[in-house]
């Protein structure tokens, strides 16, 4: 038994039962919205070549492994017999999400990923950043009441997913500025050839 288990204050069965419904609820929701997270920013990622779309969408599949721990474990007859299980698979997991991270952070600052611009993963890199953060505080919250450090442990992981969302729509919405600043010579290059002598009303 954990150490979080064994600080909870004692709850009646009832009470753990509803409180077990509602951990196996959220971490379903959470396996949905992410499966379905991962198909639209992978397949949205190779149609505009955006490899930060496509690791977004493979960070998606890390916390469906994570998530999908915590729903086995509690799916049977005793959850706390299972923990041990589900917090290696949910260590695992968050190892592939920092090793995501570091080959991302390391990519960027070399300059070999530039932000790519796209409608689709604005809005759902918008949205996983308000659904993440709701679905982390609940199971947190259950998961502190109901002593469970799986829970505890899958909450943060989804939070840190929440913050990788607000990475990716910072860098998808500075891309048009960047495409601007990028461009040598800009606007005076267009004003060059609106100069005297490109005009129409040039005397023949």
């Amino acid at each position: 038994m954990s150490a979080a288990v064994q600080l909870a204050a004692p709850l009646s069965a009832t009470r753990r039962s509803v409180l077990q419904r509602r951990v196996r609820w959220i971490v379903a929701a959470t396996i949905t919205y992410n499966v379905i997270e991962a198909v639209i920013a992978i397949a949205a990622g190779t149609v505009a070549s955006s490899t930060a779309l496509i690791g977004f969408g493979l960070d998606s599949i890390v916390e469906v492994l994570s998530a999908a721990a915590v729903a086995w474990q509690f799916a049977g007859r005793d959850p706390e017999a299972r923990e041990r299980t589900a917090l290696k698979v949910i260590a695992v997991s968050f190892f592939g999400l920092a090793l995501y991270v570091t080959v991302n952070a390391g990519l960027t600052f070399a300059g070999l990923r530039q932000p790519e611009h796209s409608t689709v993963g604005i809005i759902l890199a918008a949205v996983s950043l308000t659904v993440m953060p709701f679905l982390s505080l609940l199971e947190r919250r259950i998961g502190k009441e109901l002593g469970s450090a799986s829970a505890i442990a899958d909450s943060k992981q989804t939070l840190v997913c929440s913050y990788l969302s607000a990475a990716v729509l910072i860098g998808l919405l500075q891309h048009p500025v960047w495409m601007v600043m990028g461009r040598p010579g800009g606007g005076a290059r267009r004003g060059r050839l609106r100069g005297p002598g490109r005009s129409g009303s040039v005397a023949r």
